[in-house]
């Protein structure tokens, strides 16, 4: 097993220092690589790196101060027209029934995994932020009502080592042949 699949944690505290554009790239690139079912690929990336609109991206995440000492911040943008071309209106909340969303939801979070997997393999810290609503996020970025805000991804340079958290046993999460 990949070493920083076992050392990836939650960053919450950056350092203040830039992450290079090299690195980004990387990180960004290993999102484009990332599978989806019937390789629709609904995923797009806005990088925000100005203070006012991380500002702004962290008041509506329930104010979380310790975002702004992140550099980056990635927004992770679930497009359902990946799979619903038709110029059908719609307009993508938490609690939407379409079976679609669900896809491009599943399919937007292997991407950001891939970032996560990426950025510990290069020295740096992430954290997904996903505690707010479509309605108070897709403004502040002018995403369009038939995209899905997955999460704010926090990019940076670590500035604290966390704890592992406790994890299940094998035993206890995995199951042959039936439940």
């Amino acid at each position: 097993m990949n070493e920083w699949i076992r050392t990836r944690r939650s960053i919450r505290k950056y350092e203040n220092k830039p992450v290079e554009d090299e690195k980004l790239a990387q990180v960004l690139e290993s999102a484009r690589l990332a599978p989806s079912g019937s390789n629709t690929q609904p995923w797009h990336f806005i990088v925000i790196k100005s203070d006012s609109k991380r500002r702004e991206l962290t008041q509506a995440s329930h104010n979380q101060k310790w975002m702004l000492t992140a550099p980056i911040f990635i927004a992770c943008v679930a497009d359902i027209r990946s799979r619903i071309p038709e110029n059908v209106e719609l307009n993508l909340r938490e609690d939407s029934p379409q079976v679609e969303l669900k896809q491009i939801i599943r399919d937007t979070s292997i991407a950001v995994e891939h970032m996560v997997l990426e950025a510990e393999s290069l020295g740096l810290g992430t954290c997904w932020v996903a505690w707010f609503t479509q309605d108070q996020i897709r403004p502040i970025l002018n995403i369009p009502a038939d995209k899905y805000v997955l999460c704010i991804l926090t990019l940076g340079y670590a500035a604290e080592a966390p704890k592992q958290r406790p994890r299940k046993l094998l035993e206890e999460i995995i199951h042959y042949e039936k439940w």
